[in-house]
C-alpha cells in the first residue's frame, strides 16, 4: 500500500471509529500497513492510553489487538461484498514486557482468515477460528513481542 493510501486508510478508520466505536478513535490508531496478507496498527503512547506505570494500559493493548485482526476481516468482507458477519468470541492475552513506547500490533493471519470466511460462505453456519497477534514496541525493544493475543474469530453468513 502506499504511504497516501495508508494516510486515507488510517483517515477512514479513525472517522468510521468515531462514528461507530468512539474509544477506538481516543487511542489514535495508524494503520502501517493492510494488504490481505498482513496487518499493522500502530498505538501511540500518549496521556490517554498510559496507565500509572507510564506504559501502555491493559485496555489500549486490547483495543489495539482488536484492531490488528478485526480490519483485515473487515476488508476481506467488504472486498467480497460477503453477507457473512463477525465477531470475536474469546480473547487470550500474554503479556511478556511492558509496552513503554508506541506499540505495534501485526496479525499475519489473511490466509487463514481468507480460507475461515470461505467457509463461512460456503456452509451458512457458524464457523470459528484463531487470529494470532503480537505486539511490539519498535522504538525501544525492535521485533520483541511485548503481548501476544489468541482471538478467537466467529463467522457466520447472515440471512
Amino acid at each position: 500500500m502506499s504511504n497516501w493510501k495508508l494516510r486515507k486508510a488510517t483517515w477512514g478508520l479513525r472517522l468510521f471509529a468515531l462514528a461507530k466505536i468512539p474509544l477506538i478513535a481516543l487511542i489514535r490508531p495508524t494503520l502501517l500497513r493492510n494488504d490481505g496478507e498482513v496487518c499493522a496498527v500502530r498505538v501511540p503512547l500518549t496521556w490517554l492510553v498510559r496507565n500509572h506505570l507510564r506504559t501502555m494500559y491493559f485496555g489500549a493493548l486490547c483495543i489495539g489487538a482488536d484492531l490488528a485482526g478485526g480490519l483485515m476481516v473487515m476488508d476481506l468482507i467488504r472486498a467480497r461484498r460477503s453477507p457473512v458477519a463477525f465477531l470475536f468470541k474469546d480473547f487470550q492475552a500474554d503479556f511478556h514486557k511492558r509496552a513503554e513506547g508506541a506499540t505495534v500490533f501485526t496479525c499475519r493471519d489473511g490466509a487463514a482468515l481468507a480460507a475461515l470466511l470461505d467457509r463461512a460462505e460456503a456452509s451458512g453456519e457458524r464457523e470459528e477460528g484463531p487470529v494470532r497477534v503480537v505486539a511490539t514496541v519498535p522504538d525501544k525493544l525492535g521485533d520483541d513481542p511485548v503481548a501476544t493475543f489468541t482471538l478467537t474469530l466467529s463467522m457466520k453468513r447472515r440471512q
